[in-house]
């Protein structure tokens, strides 16, 4: 019996990538790639299996029956949004290089920081040999919000590098050598964090969190004088607006953002300008083609085999 095909909707900038790992997977079963200008018109009532990232407007109607969705990225707030979304299982992305590239942005960034590297920048320019008082790692408390499979990697990378590491979630979570907190805890775990990482899902809960009101909690004693923020979860959770304002009061003393409210990040956007803010192109841990496509196979393999789905979005929690 022929097996099911498998619908590729992928919006990713690098197509010749996903051309590429296409030729090397699902080899077993037909796939209909969107993009490819032959699948025009094609009756795709017969697809049981969807690969998405932002989709064609139209998809679900054109394919009714489909049985699995898997988000082509980390983030699932996108495939939750899309009109006519169906009632079937919606699997996020979960890699080892994902999450490994994502503990590797945190750590570069957190050191970057406590390095003092955006003053010595500042001082280069200015062709000023200056030293600055030193610090290390360990002198620095890094809170980690967000404590996913991302965030717990990210906080053990940060432990080997001799950061002092905490960590919050929503619900309690626990982690070796982590003080964690809960909800009821988020002032306790502000007023101890010099380096505030961000990798929370967006929610209704998460939307616009990171916030003036909430860089004003977090410790202003430490070795940098005020805060740093980074923020490599999602744009809709921070407002730019206070984050300026905030480097500009001294609230916040750096930031490194690889996410924003907005992306591509416009080019009037003072975020750009500004000598303390780090901007890259939300690339801390974007999707390897081929590591997507090796994990839709292992999970319809287990979905037809009558295993568990791995991964699967509580849509409730939005995550």
């Amino acid at each position: 019996m022929p097996k099911a095909p498998v619908l590729i909707d992928l919006k990713f900038s690098g197509r010749a990538a996903i051309v590429e790992a296409l030729g090397a997977f699902f080899s077993d079963r037909p796939v209909i790639d969107l993009a490819d200008p032959q699948t025009k018109g094609r009756d795709l009532s017969d697809c049981r299996y969807a690969v998405l990232w932002k989709p064609d407007d139209d998809l679900f109607s054109r394919a009714p029956n489909l049985e699995v969705l898997f988000s082509g990225g980390a983030g699932v707030e996108r495939v939750l949004a899309l009109r006519g979304l169906p009632d079937v299982p919606l699997v996020r992305f979960v890699d080892p290089s994902l999450t490994r590239r994502m503990s590797e942005y945190v750590v570069l960034q957190c050191l970057y920081h406590a390095r003092r590297m955006p003053d010595y920048v500042r001082l280069e320019a200015e062709r000023n040999w200056q030293q600055l008082p030193p610090a290390e790692a360990g002198d620095f408390t890094v809170g980690i919000m967000g404590l996913g499979v991302l965030g717990q990697d990210a906080a053990t990378k940060l432990k080997v590098m001799g950061f002092n590491v905490i960590g919050w979630s929503r619900g309690m979570k626990e982690i070796d050598g982590v003080e964690c907190f809960d909800a009821g805890g988020l002032d306790a775990f502000l007023e101890r964090t010099d380096i505030l990482v961000g990798l929370l899902p967006l929610t209704d809960e998460t939307t616009g969190l990171f916030d003036r009101a909430l860089f004003e909690r977090l410790n202003r004693s430490g070795p940098l004088g005020s805060p740093v923020f980074i923020n490599a979860g999602r744009g809709g959770s921070q407002v730019e607006a206070d984050i300026l304002a905030a480097l500009d009061d001294g609230v916040l003393h750096g930031v490194s953002l690889d996410v924003f409210e907005t992306e591509p990040l416009p080019a009037t956007s003072p975020l750009w300008a500004h000598e303390r803010v780090v901007v890259t192109p939300h690339v801390a841990s974007d999707t390897d083609v081929r590591a997507l496509f090796a994990h839709v196979e292992r999970q319809i393999a287990r979905f037809e085999a009558g295993a568990p789905l791995q991964h699967v979005v509580d849509r409730a929690a939005g995550y």
